[in-house]
């Protein structure tokens, strides 16, 4: 009898011809439940190491609750049960999760409510030309307590903390590479 032979992930791939399944969604970066009064707007562009807006990427956002809970809520990619075509959020329960495309000017926007606990939003940023996707982190304010904030040095810590705009909007430009790349986080 054989060993059974070991199982491995199935490799990475560029966001290629599959960019469009799932995407878009109803309502993909509508986080904050309709008309919610606390409701903020991170927004940026993605651009690549040439400085050139990334016209056809995508930026998923994962983060806490208003109250600093994980838990999340499901909803944010209901189906039809029917059809099986995507019908989006509810508009009323938070779930955490957003998931936006650049659009031709490489802009991409979620709709939110700051998170508790942590004052930073999740990202993972997907574009042609990576072979895995890259995760960062939006800082909504710049917290001395924070560990990674702390352990990085002014110029690169400035990668990760959005501008505070009028309105209740906070801009978070995403660097692929370059001067100003953006730091992106490794887990393993």
């Amino acid at each position: 009898m054989s060993a059974t032979p070991p199982h491995a992930p199935t490799p990475s791939q560029t966001i290629g011809p599959y960019h469009g399944y799932a995407l878009p969604f109803p309502r993909g970066g509508e986080i904050a439940p309709t008309g919610h009064p606390d409701a903020v707007t991170l927004h940026g562009y993605v651009y690549d190491g040439k400085g050139v807006p990334v016209d056809d990427g995508l930026v998923e956002t994962w983060q806490a609750a208003p109250d600093g809970s994980r838990a999340g809520a499901p909803g944010s990619l209901r189906q039809d049960a029917v059809s099986g075509v995507p019908r989006g959020r509810d508009g009323v329960t938070f779930t955490g999760f957003g998931r936006v495309p650049t659009d031709p000017d490489g802009h991409w926007a979620v709709r939110t409510l700051r998170p508790g606990g942590a004052p930073y939003v999740c990202l993972a940023v997907f574009a042609r030309g990576l072979l895995d996707h890259l995760y960062t982190r939006a800082y909504l304010t710049d917290d001395p307590d924070d560990a990674l904030l702390r352990s990085l040095a002014p110029d690169r810590r400035a990668t990760l903390l959005a501008r505070p705009g009028p309105h209740g909007t906070y801009r978070f430009d995403i660097h692929l590479q370059g001067d100003d790349e953006t730091v992106f986080l490794a887990f393993g």
